[in-house]
């Protein structure tokens, strides 16, 4: 038993993961913290990180990197996302992080990011299917990890990674081009999804996206959405993890989300407070997707990149 601490910086989120991992099966959890720094605000306008922004950031790391410690992680790796590849100052970011936890981050590139997406998504979808009673989800699947800054597409069965894609659509990218007014008028959802299916065409160019038998989603808009389709009182992971939600569903609650007010989301109770800005762009990227590709449903995990990074620090050779 390997115990590790896994940290994903993306564009809006910085989250992490404490976990007992044995060579073999499912890992144990010992501690989940997740906190919105959008340490992309502004960077796509701008073409680098706020100062504000990698200052937020500082002050979440500071105390991921003192838990991790008290709870004696044996290896620590901390992966950045789109917001810090994409950034002009990244020197900037990396010269912070190494002074908060003494490493560097890894800035993983759209491809990297990708494989741990899938191997985190995919390494418990059995057990996920058998605690619903429902059948287990057949391979290939196409992995889709809708982010802040980008989407990452990947498609891959039993022995691993076949293909991978990233786009650079991500709900807070999205919402800052196009989603301004409260709720944003047609006009606005339009030019955003035509931004999402410019993106897919080249997913589909350089993927065979059909081959696929289960589309698996990942982070926050996707299990915020399911968990709204469900109709949930309250956010329940359990519940998530492993749900089917069929197009319809997505469709109805996409639909909800953008023509809906700030107030009315923030007062979701299942919506996380830093999320309630970008889920109506998070929700738009899902339902395009599975309107462009024909997909009928999405299973939905709440294992990710986070659980990749800390499985492939236990098994190197995961």
């Amino acid at each position: 038993m390997t115990r590790v601490a896994a940290i994903d910086c993306g564009t809006n989120s910085i989250r992490l993961l404490v976990a007992d991992v044995p060579a073999d099966g499912a890992h144990t959890d010992l501690l989940r913290r997740m906190e919105v720094v959008r340490l992309g605000e502004g960077v796509d306008a701008t073409g680098r990180l706020a100062p504000q922004a990698i200052e937020r950031t500082r002050r979440v790391l500071a105390e991921y990197a003192a838990q991790a410690r008290e709870l004696g992680a044996e290896r620590i790796r901390m992966v950045a996302t789109s917001a810090s590849r994409d950034a002009e100052n990244r020197h900037e970011f990396e010269a912070m992080v190494t002074a908060t936890l003494g490493q560097l981050p890894d800035v993983a590139t759209g491809v990297e990011e990708a494989g741990l997406s899938y191997l985190g998504a995919t390494a418990s979808l059995a057990a996920a299917a058998r605690a619903h009673g429902t059948a287990e989800p057949q391979p290939p699947y196409l992995v889709v990890d809708i982010g802040g800054g980008s989407t990452e597409f990947v498609l891959g069965d039993a022995g691993g990674v076949r293909a991978a894609r990233s786009v650079d659509v991500g709900c807070v990218r999205l919402t800052e081009r196009h989603l301004h007014s409260d709720p944003p008028p047609p006009d606005e959802v339009q030019a955003a999804e035509a931004d999402i299916r410019a993106a897919l065409a080249q997913v589909a160019a350089d993927m065979p996206v059909a081959e696929a038998r289960t589309l698996v989603g990942l982070a926050g808009s996707v299990t915020t959405v399911a968990a709204l389709a469900l109709g949930l009182p309250a956010y329940d992971a359990d519940a998530i993890h492993g749900s089917r939600i069929p197009v319809g569903a997505v469709r109805s609650v996409s639909a909800g989300l953008l023509t809906a007010t700030r107030e009315r989301r923030a007062a979701l109770p299942v919506m996380h407070p830093g999320r309630v800005d970008v889920i109506g762009a998070g929700a738009l990227i899902l339902r395009v997707v599975m309107d462009a590709f024909d997909i009928d449903e999405v299973v939905v995990s709440e294992h990710d990149i986070l659980a990749g990074i800390a499985l492939r620090l236990a098994r190197p050779g995961a």
